[in-house]
């Protein structure tokens, strides 16, 4: 008789959490959903709007930069290469806008951060060895 008790108990527990909207598919329900994926784009961006510019580049502009820059890093060349002229000529800056050395640092470790991250601690300790970061 003990079990028949315990049973009717039981059922009558999962009858009155199912009455009243408890039950294991709302609890399901009820869990926050995966946050969306930023873009590299939208996370280099978040950074770039940031820096003050001489002048106002474009977000096309502005996302040319990465690509350019991983693909410098990749073959091995150096930030100072990167930004030379005669080098890479990839120092951001337009035919009417610029920027400081320090933001232009600053875009460039955002872009590398979000376009090519495993070449993120060559080019911060390049620019930490030259005392630009």
């Amino acid at each position: 008789m003990r079990h028949t008790t315990t049973a009717a108990a039981v059922l009558l527990l999962a009858l009155t959490a199912t009455a009243c909207g408890h039950n294991t598919s709302d609890a399901k329900a009820g869990k926050a959903s995966p946050t969306p994926t930023v873009s590299k784009a939208d996370r280099y961006l978040k950074t770039a709007h940031a820096v003050t510019f001489n002048g106002s580049p474009t977000d096309e502009d502005l996302l040319t930069y990465p690509p350019q820059w991983c693909t410098g890093l990749d073959a091995g060349h150096s930030v100072q290469w990167l930004f030379a002229i005669g080098g890479g000529n990839l120092y951001p800056a337009g035919q009417d806008w610029g920027t400081v050395k320090k933001d232009a640092d600053q875009l460039l470790v955002a872009g590398v951060r979000a376009y090519c991250p495993q070449n993120t601690a060559a080019v911060t300790d390049e620019l930490r060895a030259s005392g630009d970061y």
